[in-house]
């Protein structure tokens, strides 16, 4: 993909998970599959017959989905076995530029504390606009180049 194809990628996705980042969602406590199913009325032995499965597995898969060890293949069947949707998503706390934005800047004062401590050995120090200009540089950079340089450890 080119960097412009990127960029637009990016965009349009943060466009499309902006309303999922402003509401949190907190899943019951009894997970979303025996609070859907019995908000529904319906019992353990009447969802096990839609899936198919025994009565036992549909016990079993509630119990897995609030200690996290569900499957997400279980949690799609589970969802249309009660006329539901199934929905996935992984949602940036914050827009994906920003994330990438404060990792090129870690990076950048990583590199940048590397090189003022030997420059103040010299006795070159920067002063702080030095400094905050050559940290915005770096930051620009890393940005304007290959992404993945922004996620390699030094």
């Amino acid at each position: 993909m080119s960097p412009d194809q990127t960029i637009l990628a990016r965009k349009s996705l943060d466009r499309r998970l902006a309303p999922l980042r402003g509401e949190p969602l907190i899943a019951p406590p009894s997970g979303w599959i025996k609070a859907i199913r019995e908000a529904l009325g319906m019992t353990t032995r009447q969802l096990a017959a839609r899936m198919g499965a025994a009565r036992s597995r549909v016990t079993a898969i509630e119990k897995a989905e609030v200690n996290g060890s569900t499957t997400i293949k279980t949690l799609r069947e589970a969802a249309e076995a009660m006329n539901c949707t199934f929905v996935y998503a992984i949602v940036p706390t914050s827009t994906l530029d920003d994330i990438l934005r404060d990792q090129a800047a870690k990076k950048a004062d990583v590199e940048l504390a590397r090189h003022h401590h030997t420059m103040r050995l010299e006795n070159q120090a920067m002063d702080k606009r030095d400094l905050a200009a050559e940290r915005e540089r770096l930051v620009s950079d890393m940005l304007a180049g290959s992404l993945r340089r922004v996620w390699d450890d030094e």
